[in-house]
């Protein structure tokens, strides 16, 4: 698949066939991903790429914190709450997600059920939970790499077959993630992906986001 094809190709992927993705494949993805760009070269990625019982056990409890009322709390500070374009964007894809899920604007219940399937990790049969080395702090270069690499893995997913979705909220309770995957103190768990063959039966699959027009957002300085 052309480059061009490929990314435009992509979804991001919400409903998953329990189906086993082996180590070899997952180890032959993040082989092309490493090749992303990063700050001169310090490649600050680690994965840790969880399946089975315990990625069951932070599902369980991701899901726990949440109903009990424990506020979220990633590694890291970030913006929690879009506002104007942003918002917009974000309530658009919601939108579509909904419609296609057919969960009414008042179903207070199915709505809620949505929001936990993130904290699930979307049920996928295998999370690459991403980190970085703490004493990078402040690192906002780092993370910027991270998500390069994050992006080269769900393509390269993407080319064989495995769909992904970058999830948020799936390390928004850290400290689950860190306890049960026993991810290293000296690490700062950024994002999660989540990676599985796709069911396309799952309606929400067909949902493809739109993107903004290129003259809203790009300038051209100094051309004739």
């Amino acid at each position: 698949m052309e480059f061009s094809e490929l990314i435009k190709a992509r979804k991001s992927i919400r409903g998953f066939l329990q189906k086993p993705v082996s180590k070899d494949l997952i180890a032959e993805i993040i082989e092309v991903a490493k090749w992303s760009p990063s700050s001169m070269n310090t490649q600050p990625w680690h994965v840790h790429v969880v399946t089975g019982e315990v990625l069951d056990r932070i599902r369980q409890g991701n899901s726990d914190n949440m109903i009990n009322g424990v506020p979220p709390k990633r590694d890291f500070p970030m913006k929690e709450e879009y506002e104007g374009i942003h918002r917009k964007r974000q309530v658009d894809i919601a939108i579509q997600l909904f419609e296609a899920m057919g969960i009414a604007r008042d179903d207070k219940a199915l709505r809620t059920d949505w929001v936990m399937r993130g904290f699930r990790q979307f049920d996928a049969p295998v999370s690459l939970v991403l980190t970085y080395d703490k004493y990078l702090e402040p690192a906002a270069i780092s993370q910027f790499d991270l998500g390069a690499f994050s992006h080269a893995i769900v393509l390269a997913a993407w080319e064989r077959g495995l769909g992904c979705v970058i999830n948020g909220q799936g390390i928004m309770q850290s400290k689950v993630v860190r306890e049960i995957a026993q991810i290293p103190d000296d690490q700062h768990i950024m994002i999660c992906i989540a990676m599985g063959f796709p069911d396309e039966d799952f309606v929400a699959n067909h949902v493809k986001s739109v993107r903004e027009d290129s003259a809203n957002f790009v300038r051209y300085v100094g051309f004739d």
